[in-house]
């Protein structure tokens, strides 16, 4: 179960992020400053942390620095009213992941959550864990649906490479580059075929492979 600290001072914003988070499934510990975060973040462990900037006590920016010195890798959301270029830059100083700026959609608040998971997966864990699909890199296995995929190892770097940077356009010469090296013979029909192979035999509910004209290829998560 996915445990996410969320430090807001305003009550009634602080219910609606806690209520949609926990829809979404996660274990959510409410924290009403950063102070009380802070003491909470080393009274137990989490894997993502939602704080706002302007907090009684000790702001978002004093929480999360404190919070790297313990823990470098844990993804930290900052919720701010403040847009401006100087603002954002002291808060990534501080350690911060990724921004929100307020008035603050709910929607997209789950949406950056679940990007910071998987992001925070791949970089560190080498996987990649989608609702029906789960790839992991130091095993060589793909998942759907409980049932194991057979894929070569360029197949599976193929598809791993797109799913990691899921909306991003790669050219044919990028990954084949990228997946065959640049010393290889292989010629950019060579990722045309693999494409049409992944396709067929790696299909999910969790997202498709699109072909875009005249640019290359990307993967979008549905």
């Amino acid at each position: 179960m996915i445990k996410v600290l969320l430090a807001e001072d305003e009550p009634a914003l602080r219910a609606a992020i806690a209520k949609a988070l926990r829809n979404e499934g996660y274990t959510v510990t409410e924290c009403f400053d950063g102070k009380n975060a802070l003491e909470v973040f080393f009274g137990g462990h989490f894997d993502l942390i939602v704080t706002d900037i302007m907090m009684p006590r000790m702001d978002g920016n004093a929480f999360a620095a404190e919070v790297r010195k313990a823990n470098q890798d844990i993804p930290v959301l900052m919720l701010t009213a403040l847009e401006g270029i100087e603002d954002k830059e002291k808060g990534f100083n501080s350690g911060t992941d990724d921004y929100l700026v307020k008035p603050v959609h709910i929607k997209e608040l789950c949406m950056r959550v679940k990007a910071l998971l998987r992001r925070y997966k791949i970089n560190h864990e080498n996987k990649i864990e989608l609702a029906n699909t789960s790839l992991d890199s130091a095993a060589q296995t793909l998942t759907v649906e409980g049932r194991g995929v057979e894929l070569n190892k360029k197949e599976f770097q193929l598809l791993f490479k797109l799913l990691a940077n899921p909306d991003k356009i790669f050219s044919r010469e990028q990954l084949l580059n990228e997946i065959w090296g640049y010393s290889s013979d292989s010629s950019d029909r060579t990722v045309d075929v693999h494409i049409s192979w992944l396709k067929k035999k790696a299909a999910s509910p969790d997202y498709e492979i699109n072909t875009v004209w005249g640019l290359g290829y990307k993967a979008v998560i549905k």
